[in-house]
């Protein structure tokens, strides 16, 4: 009889992380350093980053850099690969939100989170696979989808056409690049408690309530239920899925 591997066989791969400096990019790149997982976190904060760094120890390794500069991501990535031999696994998890009444949300604020949230992960993807296709690696590209891409919210025009975008591209990269072992899924995560949402709900105590009331499990979840769903995700667990779109929410998807 086969077994399965678990996470604990994780260790030796490596990993990147972006937006891994804080929230649930830092519940994500934690779980993957207690699984013996090199993982450099990517995001623009350098002082968030070398606080991770403290605390995850030298499994984990900073890199200052804005996902926005595109024209910079194939020399990040190339330089990564060529440092530690080799990258297997990819989480897409840096992302920017903007609250605005739709007919107030101007051209420039909307290209604004269409180039962080799919953009910057497009190439993020494109680079990375390329990497992992030379080096005759079977990977996993992670994305962070939204409960915005399961149902309307309001005041969130960009943020939900975005995170829309991230599931039709996992599906799309997953029909192509499963064939040549490199697993696609994404995370819809719920209401989690982090820095975004505790924004999203200030001032507007109806709109928090009415998230806690469509969740079935009656509460909101934490960044490190994210991080375990990566993980999994990102193991020989599940070598058998891809394409997914994953909620990790409570039931909110499917909460009346």
């Amino acid at each position: 009889m086969t077994t399965k591997a678990s996470p604990s066989d994780l260790e030796g791969r490596v990993a990147i992380v972006t937006g891994g400096g804080s929230g649930i990019g830092l519940a994500i790149a934690e779980k993957f350093v207690e699984h013996k997982i090199k993982t450099i976190i990517v995001g623009r904060d350098r002082g968030k980053l070398d606080v991770a760094r403290q605390k995850l120890g030298d499994l984990c390794e900073p890199i200052s850099f804005n996902v926005n500069e595109l024209a910079a991501i194939p020399g990040l990535i190339e330089g990564i690969a060529n440092r530690y031999g080799r990258i297997d696994i990819l989480v897409n998890n840096a992302g920017i939100n903007l609250k605005k009444i739709f007919t107030e949300m101007t051209d420039e604020d909307f290209q604004k989170v269409l180039l962080t949230n799919v953009t910057a992960v497009f190439v993020f993807s494109r680079e990375v696979v390329k990497s992992m296709q030379s080096r005759n690696i079977q990977g996993s590209i992670i994305n962070i989808s939204s409960m915005a891409a399961q149902y309307g919210l309001p005041k969130v025009i960009g943020y939900s056409a975005s995170k829309t975008a991230i599931d039709g591209m996992t599906r799309a990269m997953a029909v192509e690049l499963s064939p040549r072992g490199i697993r696609v899924n994404a995370i819809a995560p719920g209401f989690i408690t982090t820095d975004m949402t505790a924004t999203a709900f200030s001032n507007d105590p109806e709109r928090m309530n009415k998230a806690l009331a469509r969740t079935p499990m009656g509460k909101f979840g934490q960044p490190s239920d994210i991080g375990d769903a990566a993980l999994f995700l990102a193991s020989n667990a599940a070598s058998y899925i891809t394409g997914v779109v994953l909620p990790v929410d409570g039931g909110n998807s499917i909460g009346f």
